[in-house]
């Protein structure tokens, strides 16, 4: 077999079953000469299969949108999509092509990246660049007991999180939730009360709303977490939680006031609940996260870019 590739399109062709040394010559010479394509000679058929990346240039927080497509239109097997330990549902967006979402958080090491696509009994692979990104530090205290949080609070939210619906509710990029002036942004690591909190970083950005103004669904989903102070959300304070369908959600904390209630399904611009100050806070504010497939990224490119 004879193999030239060019990332960050890998794929595979089977141009003969029977290569003599002369066209095995002329292919070497086309390899050489061809830009922009990837390609390799195998001595019997196979599946061809191409991954694609976007950002090209990513930084932590970002959301990688992987494509994964077969060359032969009869294959549909959805293949699955692996980064470092972890492996993340596709899903079908066009012939033959599927889509996954690759979660970076300001957690992770920067560096080299290796992201494959396994399916159809063929497996394709890139590696990207995942540039590292420095976040400011920040010193807030909380008052009140609302700083520990329950345990009740954090299994419901930890549940809402790891939602992987089937369908597709978005269009296009989220709108703002809140007209507040933005406060803190994605990916502050702080210290509460003075101690460093290990291991944290903000996820979510957080909008100084004034008090009782209305926050709205940034794209239309299905709100599949309602949460109280009176239901021990002592931390979180009354919350909601939007799920957008695969692997994206979003939730808004410290409300007010709720509009919605568990299986609305909610349009972009709805109003579903007001600024607030309950739970552990140091005044009135939205906090709005993001997550994908239970890892929280930094929402703007969701906001600024948008993803299909």
């Amino acid at each position: 077999m004879f193999v030239c590739w060019l990332e960050p399109w890998l794929q595979k062709s089977d141009l003969s079953t029977t290569l003599n040394h002369s066209l095995g010559l002329m292919a070497r010479l086309a390899c050489g000469l061809t830009m922009g394509v990837a390609i390799a000679f195998i001595p019997n058929s196979a599946i061809a299969m191409q991954i694609k990346v976007t950002p090209t240039n990513p930084k932590l927080g970002d959301t990688l949108r992987v494509i994964a497509q077969y060359d032969d239109l009869s294959i549909n097997a959805a293949p699955q999509v692996s980064a470092g330990k972890q492996t993340y549902q596709t899903f079908l967006t066009g012939s033959n092509q599927f889509r996954a979402f690759v979660p970076t958080t300001p957690l992770d090491k920067p560096g080299t990246l290796t992201i494959r696509a396994t399916g159809g009994g063929e497996t394709a692979e890139v590696t990207v660049k995942l540039a590292d990104r420095k976040f400011p530090t920040q010193s807030i205290r909380i008052s009140g007991s609302g700083s520990d949080g329950t345990d009740r609070e954090f299994d419901r939210v930890d549940a809402f999180k790891k939602l992987v619906t089937p369908e597709k509710f978005w269009q296009g990029g989220f709108r703002r939730p809140n007209q507040g002036a933005i406060t803190s942004g994605y990916g502050i690591r702080r210290y509460y009360n003075g101690v460093f909190a290990k291991d944290y970083y903000h996820r979510g950005i957080d909008y100084a709303g004034a008090y009782g103004s209305p926050v709205v669904a940034p794209a239309p989903g299905r709100v599949s977490l309602v949460g109280r102070v009176s239901e021990g959300f002592k931390l979180h304070g009354n919350t909601i939680g939007i799920d957008h369908g695969q692997g994206v959600t979003t939730i808004y904390l410290h409300l007010s006031r709720i509009n919605v209630k568990e299986g609305d399904f909610v349009r972009s611009g709805q109003v579903i609940g007001a600024v607030g100050a309950t739970g552990g806070v140091t005044g009135p504010h939205l906090h709005w996260g993001l997550y994908v497939n239970g890892l929280s990224v930094d929402p703007s490119p969701w906001r600024e870019v948008g993803f299909e």
